[in-house]
């Protein structure tokens, strides 16, 4: 995730955009240094003093390990954005003695500019807070914000974790194909661009998507014969929903961690 905003970051530099961008211990690939280092980025400033906006983007374990390190650009003024799963707004501020706080759960199509993040702020952020943090989360794609920080384990749950999901879908469709008889790269290639056509022909629409499966789905035909096996009683919903359950529970340990 800290890949996919820096990326962002870097093209709106380019455009025009008034950053100034330091970077902490990245874990990035040569090319993308060589990117931050053609748009004057500072990698791992030496005494940098208080600044505008910290992200945090960084394994939720991993938070206790750093803390001093953060506190070294925390001011008065500093918004703290936190990407990390789990991680209370209240455990953020108490650590770092920020009071301006907003946590995002993005999901790993940012990379593509196509992701969702959610956020939540705490209190004390002002409505230009908010519009700064929507705009520095644009370049991931659509921005949600969140009613109130219980809601965010929902989210991680949902949208951060749900990526996984597709991808197991389309995995297990592809089997499924090689099961039947298809070779696997042709499998694993109509089941990829099937899931993909798919959620572009919703996006695109705008249709619910119960409304287009009802359009798939013909009386007596073969569509139909495979819902009834995934909306049985053991099938996909309550399969989903108990999915979604054991990640959102997850998500609060972390925190409670």
């Amino acid at each position: 995730m800290g890949g996919a905003l820096v990326r962002g970051w870097i093209e709106a530099v380019r455009k025009g955009g008034a950053l100034t961008l330091s970077i902490v211990d990245p874990s990035f690939d040569p090319e993308l240094e060589r990117e931050l280092d053609s748009v004057g980025a500072v990698i791992n400033p030496p005494d940098p003093g208080p600044v505008d906006i910290v992200v945090l983007a960084v394994k939720p374990q991993t938070f206790p390990s750093i803390v001093d390190g953060v506190k070294r650009f925390i001011g008065p003024d500093t918004r703290v954005m936190s990407v990390m799963a789990g991680i209370p707004m209240e455990l953020l501020s108490r650590e770092l003695g920020a009071q301006r706080i907003v946590r995002c759960v993005p999901n790993t199509p940012a990379r593509i500019g196509r992701g969702v993040t959610a956020y939540v702020a705490s209190p004390a952020c002002t409505p230009e807070d908010r519009a700064l943090v929507e705009q520095l989360l644009e370049p991931l794609g659509t921005v949600e914000p969140i009613a109130a920080e219980r809601l965010m384990d929902v989210v991680t749950a949902v949208s951060g974790s749900g990526p996984a999901y597709v991808f197991l879908l389309a995995e297990v469709l592809a089997a499924a194909a090689e099961q039947e008889g298809l070779d696997r790269d042709t499998a694993m290639r109509i089941a990829s661009q099937t899931v993909a056509g798919a959620g572009a022909l919703m996006l695109q629409t705008g249709e619910p998507p119960g409304a287009l499966r009802k359009q798939v789905t013909s009386p007596g035909g073969t569509t139909e014969a495979a819902l009834d096996v995934l909306g049985a009683g053991d099938g996909l919903g309550p399969l989903l929903r108990r999915a979604v359950s054991a990640a959102a529970a997850r998500s609060r340990q972390l925190g409670k961690g």
